[in-house]
């Protein structure tokens, strides 16, 4: 790879970065929120590597006392330059074009299935507040679970909640889960969070719904021993929302 492909390389990389930043929300597919001005300025940091790079060439080829070697030794310091990139780096091109023309595609139910739920932390028994009157209640999945497994009021017991997730095959045993992924940092460090549903058929996969219903009693509630699992009477089709990747009520595009 010559110095000119390599300065493009590195142009076509930062406005990339710089695109799916500024101008979409597809960088969320892959970290978290708070990590946007670090991609803005890797970005910029790329575009200023190449339009250096850019200058220092041109003024190069523009340099009339720069010295020739004669043809065999030029001939030899070209047999063993190493300053030029392997051919293999052009596969770097594939990701940067990939962010200004299709991004790959967000993390999903596949996913899911394949990796192990994340531990949900453990809530200091006077951290439980009166849950309000609202009926259906929005609770997160993380929420939902810790209130039926550590709540020693059993304030869930009964009450009518709204959660919100992707749908996730529950694999030879039948049924579906309710999903969220959540990123510690980026789609490398993701977890994941799931709620049993039982009642309706499982839409097709990675369909977002908010669903309402009430703890499908399996296990002691306030207990480890309580299932994350919730009796469905519906279920709504919803548009996946900006947070898609934390485990927070939905926040829906603007």
């Amino acid at each position: 790879m010559r110095r000119l492909a390599q300065t493009a390389l590195l142009a076509l990389i930062g406005a990339g970065l710089l695109h799916t930043a500024l101008f979409t929300d597809l960088y969320l597919r892959y970290v978290k929120e708070g990590l946007r001005p670090v991609l803005i300025a890797s970005g910029v940091v790329l575009l200023l590597l190449a339009a250096v790079n850019a200058v220092l060439d041109l003024r190069r080829s523009e340099d009339p006392h720069e010295p020739h070697a004669p043809d065999h030794e030029h001939q030899h310091a070209h047999a063993h330059d190493h300053s030029t990139a392997p051919k293999v780096a052009w596969l770097l091109a594939l990701p940067a074009l990939s962010l200004l023309l299709y991004a790959p595609p967000a993390l999903g139910a596949y996913t899911a299935a394949h990796s192990n739920g994340k531990p949900v932390a453990t809530t200091p028994k006077e951290r439980f507040p009166a849950l309000p009157a609202t009926s259906p209640l929005p609770l997160t999945l993380t929420g939902f679970t810790q209130r039926v497994q550590q709540d020693p009021t059993r304030a869930i017991k009964g009450r009518q909640v709204q959660l919100t997730g992707f749908v996730t095959p529950a694999g030879a045993g039948g049924g579906w889960y309710l999903t969220r992924i959540i990123f510690t940092c980026c789609a490398a460090d993701s977890q994941t969070v799931k709620v049993r549903v039982h009642g309706p058929d499982a839409p097709p996969a990675n369909t977002w719904l908010a669903v309402t219903g009430t703890w499908h009693p399996a296990g002691r509630l306030g207990t480890k021993t309580a299932e994350a699992a919730l009796d469905v009477q519906e279920t709504h089709p919803i548009a996946q929302p900006v947070n898609a990747y934390t485990d927070d009520l939905p926040l829906t595009p603007s």
